[in-house]
């Protein structure tokens, strides 16, 4: 049963009419956007034979797995370099040494004040590196220095009395990171780095500037080959699912290690026995009997 906090009050009678209303105006809105946008395209013919035909033939075929292929395997290698320069940065920032906070905080701000494109484009004209590369090192500067900010807000957001705690056992502060704070922190941290690594996938697009054939850029050629009227539209309608069906399964698997996380039984609760005699600490007196 629901109940009012000092935040929210629960509705009366004519508040859930008023919502409802709200909803059926607002799905009724969005009917009528999808409707138009859809007459819009049977208007203009875009359902036709003629302009869907091509994307039957073999080669168009070979070039958009290929394309996906190159798109894949650019963010699994900025994914993966983004998290490891994130957790360094992230360390960095969490330093007692004021050398080595100074350093990371100057490299986090400037790389996340720092436009991804401009980055990609400067590494690859100025430094003349191959385009993957290129697109690689770019997105994994900007999404690293975004994922530190990530890391260090999860772990300063576990409660401070245990890591005092775990202080007051003996631990040293490498133990309190990896087996307190980190994995607690997770949990806060798990939505914010699955939208960070969604960036990422969908920058991956602006290798098509850098003559990188990755998705886009494979739709792209297909377009500037047809020979009708708006080609990019349905090239657009063939490729739109596919980035929003690897972002949904992106959440999904998000969702998944959040379930997994809670079931795990490293961190459900354990049952704590009474206290008995005998001794305290290791090396410790007895407890009195």
């Amino acid at each position: 049963m629901t109940s009012a906090t000092a935040l929210y009050d629960i509705p009366g009678p004519r508040t859930r009419q008023r919502h409802f209303a709200y909803g059926i105006l607002s799905t009724v809105l969005i009917a009528a956007l999808v409707g138009w946008v859809v007459y819009l395209l049977f208007d203009t013919d875009q359902f036709t034979y003629a302009k869907w035909n091509p994307f039957a033939y073999e080669g168009i075929q070979e070039l958009l797995l290929r394309g996906l292929g190159n798109t894949l395997k650019a963010f699994a290698y900025a994914a993966v370099l983004s998290l490891a320069l994130g957790a360094v940065l992230a360390t960095g920032r969490l330093s007692e040494h004021r050398v080595f906070r100074w350093a990371a905080t100057l490299v986090v701000e400037f790389f996340r004040a720092m436009p991804v494109l401009v980055m990609i484009f400067f590494i690859f004209v100025a430094l003349k590196v191959h385009p993957l590369p290129a697109l690689v090192a770019g997105l994994t500067l900007y999404n690293g220095s975004v994922l530190a900010e990530v890391f260090r807000a999860g772990v300063n957001s576990v409660e401070r009395g245990q890591r005092e705690a775990a202080y007051s056992l003996g631990m040293r502060k490498t133990q309190v990171m990896t087996h307190i704070l980190v994995p607690q922190g997770v949990r806060a941290m798990l939505p914010a780095i699955i939208s960070q690594l969604v960036v990422a996938l969908k920058d991956t697009s602006l290798g098509f500037l850098i003559t990188y054939e990755e998705f886009l850029h494979a739709g792209k050629l297909i377009a500037s080959n047809l020979d009708y009227d708006l080609p990019f539209i349905p090239v657009v309608m063939v490729i739109s699912p596919i980035y929003i069906g690897m972002c949904m399964l992106l959440s999904w698997f998000a969702t998944w290690v959040a379930r997994r996380q809670r079931r795990s039984p490293k961190t459900e609760a354990v049952d704590v026995g009474p206290a008995a005699t005998g001794t305290l600490l290791p090396g410790g007196p007895s407890a009195p009997r």
